[in-house]
């Protein structure tokens, strides 16, 4: 991008969960339209978290830094109030101002997938609700006072599948189908509070998400991850139907969409997807493909049918 094509120079926007996946994928699109990004997560260069992985705050921090934007990493843990309330001090101190808010912390890695919840282990499935709703109502009642002290601040609720394609669905489990349907909950309800200030609250799930974590469990990168698609099914995810699948980029540049649009509240208290967001304002995938995943699922995987992502991306 060029300067005059940067719409969020001079803007402050805090990304809960920045590490990796979607999160990543939001900061790195924030910082290319022009914006200062506070990159915050658990996973530093210095220590990792209990998930284990290499990604690290300040890899995301170089990313934006490299996109065109500023990338500032902070190693925060999001269920400790004190810690929030310390990064967000700082971001005023040094800026003054918050104009985006996501809240991207998921908790994903403490799903057991099939484990009813007499079966499941209680720390384990708590851990879940508190990493995947918890950090985020710490997170915006802590932020949201700065965010607040200028009209037309946004608020992203980062989810996995919106109220209508949840709603009638059983979500996995019973703590992930209780976190991700309270995720967008909370976008609609704060969405109603910030509607009074001229705020915005939106929730937004990505598709079939190629995160660090998807890649390593089909053992491919991001550069050869089509190879992924050809290879026969096992126990797991079907390779086929993984080529409906989405980079961060998909959905880390849509929300920088919502975020340079002057009328982005439009979508105040919305539930929606990467997809819908990106099919309003033009933007696509990485590749310039623009995959309709949720779409997909409907239509081909719940319905038995062949895989075929032709049509969908």
């Amino acid at each position: 991008m060029t300067s005059t094509e940067k719409p969020l120079t001079g803007s402050v926007a805090l990304v809960a969960g920045a590490t990796r996946g979607a999160g990543r994928g939001i900061a790195v699109a924030l910082g290319a339209a022009g914006a200062t990004v506070y990159c915050s997560g658990r996973s530093s260069r210095g220590h990792r978290s209990d998930y284990d992985r290499p990604e690290t705050v300040e890899q995301t921090a170089e990313l934006v830094d490299a996109a065109g934007g500023t990338g500032i990493a902070c190693v925060t843990d999001h269920l400790d109030p004190a810690q929030v309330r310390a990064l967000v001090r700082r971001v005023d101190e040094e800026r003054g101002r918050l104009d985006v808010l996501v809240n991207d912390i998921g908790g994903e890695h403490y799903v057991d997938f099939g484990k009813p919840l007499w079966e499941y282990d209680l720390d384990r499935g708590l851990a879940l609700l508190r990493a995947g709703l918890e950090t985020h109502l710490v997170t915006s009642a802590v932020a949201l006072g700065l965010l607040t002290r200028r009209p037309g601040g946004l608020v992203v609720e980062v989810t996995d599948g919106t109220t209508a394609f949840n709603t009638p669905r059983f979500r996995e489990t019973v703590f992930m189908d209780v976190t991700k349907h309270a995720v967008n909950r909370l976008a609609w309800a704060q969405g109603h509070e910030l509607e009074r200030v001229g705020g915005t609250a939106v929730a937004v799930t990505p598709g079939w998400l190629r995160s660090e974590m998807m890649l390593d469990v089909f053992g491919v990168r991001e550069e050869n991850w089509l190879e992924a698609t050809t290879r026969p099914k096992t126990d797991g995810p079907d390779p086929a139907d993984f080529a409906v699948s989405e980079s961060p980029a998909m959905i880390g540049r849509a929300v920088a969409a919502l975020a340079a649009d002057p009328g982005r509240a439009r979508w105040n208290r919305a539930s929606v997807t990467s997809y819908q967001l990106a099919e309003h304002y033009g933007t696509t995938d990485a590749d310039g493909s623009r995959p309709d995943a949720w779409r997909y699922i409907e239509e081909v995987r719940e319905k038995g049918l062949p895989a075929d992502v032709t049509g969908y991306r």
